[in-house]
């Protein structure tokens, strides 16, 4: 008897065995086919998985201050070449974006390697969009404003210019002199009254006290600047290092007061 029982606790362990060895079989069979399944979707459909991805990042990465109705960004060359149906169209920024500005020229000869395609591609997908000039206070400013209009060139579709103010030149006096040259010239050729983009520093030390019948576009990074209560202040530039699918490099972010829709 004793032996008869050892003989078939042996049979009993041995079954065991060969179905835990059927269940692992089973179990590794189970996954090697989801991990085929997945390798197989992945390589049929990998733009699917990137542009979810971009677009979950870019989610996470852009932060819009809440009260403005518009949000908006500006770009230059320095943000390379931009891939505006990746942004606009295959990950819906145009439900975000309301506003584009593109850096045109600067100084007397200057023009931005990209202005000419940026622009078009904006036209061509119906997104507002307006350009500016970088400032330059010891070239002739006549000749800058000349070599802005010539180059932007104007239409009916545009939001209005922006002269950029970032150099302070020989003093405050000089710089606020040709700045108005400028700046009238522009709109007596287009009828159309330009923004005046600067610092937060260059706003409060140099111009608060002047231009009270133009509105300005300030840059502050730290804070939501006090300076956004004064009725002149239009647009807040509140960060300098945005990410966006379809733009590799940084990219300014900006709020407005205005609602461009």
């Amino acid at each position: 008897m004793a032996k008869s029982r050892t003989k078939q606790r042996q049979k009993s362990r041995r079954t065991v065995t060969r179905k835990k060895q059927r269940s692992v079989g089973t179990l590794v069979f189970v996954l090697g086919f989801i991990a085929i399944l997945l390798l197989v979707v992945f390589k049929l459909y990998p733009s699917y998985f990137q542009d979810a991805t971009e677009e979950n990042s870019s989610s996470l990465e852009v932060s819009i201050p809440a009260g403005f109705p518009s949000f908006g960004i500006d770009i230059s060359h320095h943000q390379g070449e931009i891939d505006w149906d990746h942004l606009f169209v295959n990950n819906r920024y145009d439900t975000v974006i309301q506003f584009v500005y593109c850096k045109a020229t600067e100084g007397t000869n200057h023009i931005d390697r990209n202005w000419k395609k940026n622009r078009a591609k904006l036209k061509n997908l119906r997104i507002a969009h307006g350009a500016y000039h970088f400032f330059s206070p010891n070239q002739p400013v006549l000749k800058q404003a000349h070599h802005f209009l010539t180059h932007w060139q104007k239409s009916e579709q545009d939001l209005p210019p922006v002269l950029d103010v970032e150099t302070a030149g020989n003093s405050t006096t000089a710089l606020i002199a040709a700045m108005k040259i400028w700046l009238q010239h522009v709109e007596n050729k287009t009828g159309m009254r330009p923004i005046i983009y600067t610092s937060l520093h260059f706003f409060e030390t140099k111009f608060k006290r002047d231009f009270a019948d133009y509105k300005f576009w300030i840059a502050a990074y730290s804070r939501k600047p006090t300076a956004l209560e004064d009725s002149r202040v239009i647009h807040w530039q509140y960060s300098e290092t945005g990410k966006l699918p379809g733009i590799k490099e940084y990219v300014d972010l900006n709020v407005s007061k205005i609602n461009y829709w």
